[in-house]
Parts: C-alpha cells; sequence; structure tokens
C-alpha cells in the first residue's frame, strides 16, 4: 500500500507487474514492520527489511518474518554497490532526513544498473494546510515555500520526531542530483471506497487535495 489512500502496488504496478517480482532482490526503506516487505516475498521476490528503529524492527519479527531485517541509517546503506534490482520505501526514511539527496544517492548505489526506486511522501501541498480531516483541514494556514520543519520535543527539549518539508519542485531536483531518471509522479486521487478517516486524511480533503505524491524513479 503506497498511502492512506489505498492504492495498492497490485493495482498500480509502480514495479512493475507482480508476476515479474520473482526472484528480483527487493530492499525496502524505512520498512516500520516490512508489510512491503512480506507482501514483496508472497510474490516470489527476495526482500531485505531496513529501517533505523530496532523498536519497528522488533514489530516485525513478532509478526513473524524470513527475510532479513537490517537496523541501519538509510544514508549509509551497509551493503555492495548493485546488491538489489528493486528498491521501495512507502513513507519511510525520505521525510525524516535533513539530506534525501545523501540517501538517493546511496539506493542509487546499491541498485543494479536499471534498477528502479519507488517511494511515497505526504503530498508537499498538504504542508500548507492544518493536518484536520474536516473542514478546518481546507484552509491554507502557513506558506507552502516555508521549509523549517516539523519538530516535537520531549519534556527535556530533546527532538523525539522530525518530518522536513520539501516542495515538488525540491523533490524532482533531489531525484536528479541523486542520479536517478523521474520515471513518473502520482498523485492519487481518493477512491470512493474509502470512507476512512485517519489523522490528517479523510474522503473531504482526499477529494479536494491530494495527500500523497509518489516517485518512481530508474538509474539508468
Amino acid at each position: 500500500m503506497w498511502g492512506p489512500e489505498g492504492l495498492d502496488e497490485v493495482e498500480a504496478e509502480l514495479l512493475g507487474p507482480p508476476e515479474d517480482l520473482k526472484g528480483r532482490d527487493v530492499l525496502e526503506i524505512g520498512a516500520g514492520a516490512a508489510q512491503c516487505a512480506r507482501w514483496l516475498q508472497a510474490q516470489g521476490a527476495r526482500p531485505v527489511a531496513l529501517d533505523i528503529s530496532h523498536r519497528q524492527l522488533q514489530h516485525a519479527l513478532r509478526i513473524g518474518t524470513s527475510f532479513p531485517l537490517v537496523c541501519a541509517d538509510a544514508g549509509a546503506l551497509p551493503f555492495a554497490d548493485g546488491s538489489f534490482d528493486l528498491a521501495c520505501s512507502a513513507y519511510g526514511a525520505l521525510p525524516f532526513v535533513a539530506d534525501p539527496v545523501l540517501v538517493l544517492k546511496e539506493v542509487r548505489r546499491v541498485l543494479r544498473p536499471g534498477g528502479r526506486f519507488v517511494f511515497s511522501v505526504t503530498h508537499p501541498i498538504r504542508w500548507a494546510f492544518p493536518d484536520e480531516p474536516g473542514p478546518e483541514g481546507l484552509s491554507v494556514s502557513s506558506s507552502y515555500f516555508d521549509r523549517t520543519p516539523y519538530v516535537e520535543q520531549d519534556e527535556n527539549g530533546d527532538a523525539v520526531y522530525v518530518e522536513h518539508h520539501r516542495t515538488i519542485g525540491d523533490r524532482v531536483r533531489d531525484v536528479v542530483a541523486g542520479g536517478f531518471r523521474l520515471v513518473d509522479l502520482v498523485e492519487p486521487e481518493w477512491p470512493a471506497w474509502n470512507t476512512s478517516e485517519w489523522g490528517g486524511w479523510s474522503p473531504l480533503r482526499g477529494n479536494l487535495i491530494p495527500g500523497s505524491a509518489i516517485f518512481v524513479c530508474e538509474r539508468d
């Protein structure tokens, strides 16, 4: 699943037709509990799930996995050059790093020539609106061009959550600077069957403004 709208890879085929995934080496970056890697394995792929959070990978272990789980920084991937055919990241890693180009260069390094990297993030336009699912989430409240990160702190003033804002133009330039060719930019529409509200996501907002941006990139 690429985002809260509910666009799934079976329908989208952004990594390619599911039948072509069999035998492919695939890296999931910012894997969390490795849901995507688990689906990839079911298609016959050979996934590796990477996340910087040991706790998230413990969730993956509790659910049950038979593929490698790697606790590491996406900006310093612990793999040899050309180790993977494909890479993917659904709302993982890239929104949370100050230097996304470093991550993109690392992903390109570990991909084989012709390899594809698909990643999804919150659509940048959402940063201009309050994170509310109702009508209050439909009025612009801040500048789209304000790239100040969103930071949550604990009682000691230490950052416990940081998310970085990049405009669409920033993201495109990052992809190119990382050495990739941008093949597609998908902005999923909110489907009629999805009646869920979750956080700032809802049918009301989803029918009016995009919520996710999915970048399909290839290493030439």
